[in-house]
């Protein structure tokens, strides 16, 4: 399908029953101004002038309350992953390869176009993939499928992609191998001429994973009790979403996570990754590549209640922490 222009909120609300509001995943334009983040919140606000339909039980009418009995909504809700829930899927073929090759995209091209219009780098979930918030004059990157996707206002331009060269050119920006040097960790680079093979079944596994976390750590970052709370948002070194929450000063704070995958993990994980001291006598603190936890994605596959079983997860790492 040839992309479209997107608001995510304005689409999602026109499906909604006259006096309803829809909250999403997504990002959405007007691009915000906030210093701190410029940014929106898409789960955030509650205010609004008619009911919110909203992903996050407690805060409004749910999209699966909503949905019951209304096929076409809860097709809707299910595919955006705001309620209606469906299963996550086993991995399509060259998925390593594909989610190697998205990561570059992610660093190297993407978060460098953000980083320089707003001195921001964080990414979020967009259907069907990831991009950035919106910025500058409603301006937006994001991938679909094989294309690389730049929305600006109700223009949009979209490319295959080839070359980190070639997307850093259509993005108007110089390819960099270094462009922060704030990173304890950056990518290393497979270089500016490399070709990327980018498979859209890759890409629809990545866009379903980071859908599917985005759904639950916006449900785990409203832990009752919750101190110091960060926004949920896709790191381009990791290429995973993470927010934090907990008392660093009492050694409780931890990044509670979604990762496609990465060198020690082949496939999607979810992980709770402590910033101080654990028990690794406790079963519960299991990964040996990192201070913390994981639960892999065949675990998920298994289980009959798969948001429920990755919520369950996250909460009793943030339990573990504060006890």
């Amino acid at each position: 399908m040839t992309p479209q222009a997107r608001n995510a909120r304005d689409e999602a609300t026109a499906l909604l029953p006259a006096g309803h509001e829809a909250r999403v995943l997504e990002p959405s334009p007007p691009a915000n101004t906030d210093p701190d983040w410029y940014a929106d919140d898409p789960t955030g606000s509650t205010d609004g002038t008619g009911t919110i339909v909203t992903p996050i039980p407690g805060e409004g009418t749910t999209w699966t309350d909503l949905a019951a009995g209304h096929a076409d909504l809860a097709a809707y809700a299910a595919d955006h992953w705001l309620g209606s829930y469906r299963r996550l899927a086993e991995l399509p073929a060259g998925y390593g390869a594909g989610r190697d090759a998205l990561h570059q995209l992610a660093f190297f091209a993407i978060a460098p176009k953000r980083h320089g219009a707003t001195g921001k780098l964080g990414l979020r979930y967009t259907y069907g993939g990831f991009g950035t918030p919106f910025f500058g004059a409603d301006e937006q990157i994001r991938l679909e499928s094989n294309l690389l996707v730049h929305q600006e206002g109700d223009q949009i331009r979209s490319t295959p992609i080839t070359t980190l060269e070639a997307a850093c050119h259509n993005l108007g920006i110089r390819y960099r191998d270094v462009w922060y040097e704030g990173f304890h960790d950056p990518l290393s680079p497979v270089g500016a001429s490399t070709e990327l093979s980018v498979l859209p079944a890759v890409t629809a596994a990545i866009g379903d994973w980071f859908g599917f976390g985005t759904s639950v750590l916006e449900q785990a970052r409203r832990t009752p009790k919750a101190v110091e709370v960060s926004r949920v948002q896709l790191w381009p070194e990791h290429f995973d979403l993470s927010f934090e929450m907990g008392s660093y000063d009492e050694g409780q704070r931890a990044s509670y996570g979604a990762s496609p995958g990465d060198d020690a993990h082949p496939e999607p994980y979810l992980y709770v990754a402590a910033w101080g001291e654990i028990d690794r006598s406790d079963p519960y603190w299991n990964d040996p590549a990192f201070n913390g936890a994981s639960l892999p994605y065949r675990e998920l596959l298994a289980a009959d209640d798969q948001g429920g079983t990755a919520l369950a997860f996250l909460r009793d790492g943030h339990e573990r922490l504060t006890a």
